[in-house]
């Protein structure tokens, strides 16, 4: 059974949902996630020691604190935090953003603890 190519809708998707800090798994790509969150407030201090994870600013505006230095995106702009770069997001205002990382990949990386969630489908 074939299936017709339909897009996906970003800003349709993110109209389903509210909840931060949650991602919201809306494509596949080989072996990595496409994912949507909203972000609001900051984040825990955490790293990925097997894999970049790309950051990519749809709306609002998200500061990746990095232990050498702050990385301030704005909407359409990306960052990849290198593997193994300790990493803390922080948005001011609430932040829409799009990830792309590995299928698995826990969004609080080493730290753990009661933030870690698996993304859902959407």
């Amino acid at each position: 059974m074939t299936h017709s190519p339909v897009p996906v809708n970003i800003a349709d998707k993110l109209s389903q949902f509210s909840e931060l800090w949650s991602q919201k798994k809306i494509a596949d790509v080989n072996d990595y996630e496409v994912k949507l969150a909203k972000l609001k407030g900051e984040f825990v201090w955490h790293t990925h020691e097997d894999t970049d994870e790309l950051f990519l600013v749809i709306s609002g505006r998200l500061t990746l604190q990095l232990r050498d230095g702050d990385v301030v995106l704005g909407p359409g702009e990306l960052f990849v935090v290198p593997r193994g770069v300790e990493h803390c997001p922080v948005a001011d205002e609430e932040t829409a953003i799009l990830l792309l990382e590995p299928t698995g990949t826990l969004n609080t990386g080493d730290a753990g603890g009661p933030r870690s969630k698996a993304p859902e489908a959407l």
